[in-house]
Formats: structure tokens, sequence, C-alpha cells
């Protein structure tokens, strides 16, 4: 984990090779973290997870100016990019109005499902974080590192700098608020 640090550090400060290096070390963990985005997604889902991890590495290679922290923190840039694509693609891909065929769950229920027949709907998720992101930026941020990115609470809490207590609590109340958002859609 220290060399991926220091990949990630030297890459920040603009060293080109440094990104030659890194993904090596990171592309089974961007290939695993595409996998879990594309489970939550419907069964016919047309996006692989190959061309995803790809179009992610693509966005990330334009990162020059963050300065990456550690581990985690670089993963949720990229779970974040993940899910940006994901939109965008769905919006692409002329979805109806209310969705569509795509079967809708809670958020809550979405934690717990892994089987691709259930998926939350990625539209109504991404605009009801949008609204919490209004009201509490932090707390959409723990929605994404740990629902996107798959985050635990402390890997959570190091890349946010808060503590494990506000993570939880945070995490509590955002399901909660987007499952009330949220229950009109279902």
């Amino acid at each position: 984990m220290n060399e991926l640090t220091e990949f990630l550090i030297d890459w920040g400060r603009g060293d080109k090779e440094a990104l030659e290096r890194l993904m090596p070390v990171v592309y089974q963990e961007l290939h695993r973290l595409a996998q879990f985005h594309l489970r939550r997604e419907r069964n016919n889902h047309t996006l692989q997870t190959t061309a995803l991890v790809h179009e992610a590495y693509i966005r990330l290679i334009d990162q020059t100016q963050v300065e990456w922290k550690n581990r985690a923190h670089f993963f949720a840039i990229a779970a974040q990019m993940m899910r940006r694509i994901m939109v965008d693609y769905a919006r692409a891909r002329a979805f109806e109005k209310r969705g569509g065929d795509v079967v809708r769950v809670s958020l809550q229920e979405a934690e717990f499902v892994a089987d691709a027949k259930h998926s939350p709907d990625i539209l109504a998720l991404d605009e009801a974080l949008k609204e919490l992101e209004k009201l509490d930026k932090r707390k959409a941020s723990v929605v994404e590192l740990r629902f996107f990115s798959g985050l635990s609470v402390e890997e959570t809490a190091e890349v946010l700098e808060i503590s494990v207590g506000t993570v939880v609590r945070d995490w509590n109340f955002a399901k909660a608020w987007l499952f009330s958002i949220m229950k009109d859609e279902l």
C-alpha cells in the first residue's frame, strides 16, 4: 500500500511515468469496483465492466491537479467517476421518464441486494444525491463513498477526515433521507 501511495503522490506532482506504474497496481481493484457498480444495474445492461474501467481510466489521467492522500482517496474519486459515467450512459440510452424496464428498490434495500434482478434507478438516485448535496454536502459524500465506492466506515472517515461516529450518523441520516425522497419514485 505504501508503494501505491507513493505512485499517487508522484503522479499528483506531474510524474507521468508514475501513472504508468500505478495503473497495473490498481487495475484489478478498479475492475472489482466496476463489477460492483454494474451488478446493481438491470440484467440487460450493455455497458461492459472493462469499458467502464477504461472510461474511468481516461477520466483519471486528466486528474493532474489532485493531491492524492492515499489509496482510499484514489478509489473514492474512481468510484465517483464510474458513477458519473453510468449516469451519463443511462441518460444517453434515453430511458423513459419513469425508468422504463428498470426494477426499482429503495436505497436501503439496495444496500443488501447483490443480484442484478433488483437495482436502484441510477438516474433517480443521482437526482436525489444532488438534492442531498444541496442540503448537506458531507452527507452526500458519505453516501457516495459508502454506496458507490464500497468503502468501509473507517475508510470513509479517513477520506473525509471525520470521525467514524460522524460517518455512521451521516450514513444513517442520508439513507433515511434518500428513502423518503425516493419512495415516490418506487
